[in-house]
Order: C-alpha cells, then structure tokens, then sequence
C-alpha cells in the first residue's frame, strides 16, 4: 500500500526534527493562541509553532500535531446538532483512565461540559472555542 503521492517516508528510527512526514487536524477558531494553550495545558504537549495565522501542539513522541487556524467570521458549532445551527464536522477523542479528575481538570481550564451526554464511559465537552472534544474510558 502506498501513501500520499508527492510525501516523504522517514526511515524506521528517524529522530523527530529531522522528519517531514508530520500529520494532523487542525480547528479553525477566533484565537488560535488562546486555543492552543488550552489543549496544551490539557494534554500536556508543548507549543511546538505559533504566529498571527495559527499554533501548532506537539506530543512528546511521534509525528501527529494538533493545529489551530486563524478563521474570521468564526461560529461555534452547536452540539447536539440542532435544525439551522453550524454543524460539527469532526471531533477529538482522549482515552484517559480515570474520568472523574479528567474532567474536572478540562472544566478547570475553561471546558464546558455538553449538556448532551450519549454514553456513561465518556463525557462530550466543549473547548473554549466551541469544539466539542470526548473524554473517554475503555469500559
């Protein structure tokens, strides 16, 4: 199986700086600095690249990145879907072990908790821009 034409593949073992093959979502949002030090402090990765168009987050390992995108104009989107809101188009998902202080740490750095919740072994959330995020327990 091929990937990406037009993508290098580090080799096997590759140190981190010197790959290009990194990867990852990026949410549009009205500040992405702002943003970016949220899931920053929630997930404990470093702010790896920032500028007036965006911010980038790094995980201590791997080549995954979670972007931030400057975009004018920006709506919340609504959760649950609701008749003439902006809809989600995608969501993040975090396993954590313990749900209860997972949570409470989120809420500490301005999460919001949905009031919508579809399932006792994970809670919906929403980041201080509106994206909604999954803490989850493998149950």
């Amino acid at each position: 199986m091929s990937g990406v034409r037009g993508r290098r593949t580090a080799a096997p073992g590759a140190p981190r700086a010197a790959r290009s093959d990194y990867w990852g979502p990026v949410l549009e949002c009205p500040d992405p600095l702002a943003l970016a030090r949220f899931y920053a402090e929630l997930l404990g990765w470093e702010i790896a690249k920032e500028d007036d168009a965006g911010a980038a987050l790094l995980p201590p390992d791997g080549v995954a990145y979670l972007g931030f995108q400057y975009a004018p104009g920006f709506v919340r989107p609504a959760w649950p879907a609701r008749e003439g809101a902006p809809r989600i188009t995608m969501h993040l998902d975090f396993e954590v072990s313990d749900l209860g202080p997972a949570v409470a740490h989120a809420l500490e750095l301005g999460a919001q908790e949905a009031s919508h919740q579809p399932q006792p072994t994970l809670r919906v959330l929403l980041d201080p821009a509106g994206h909604p995020f999954c803490l989850y327990v493998d149950a």
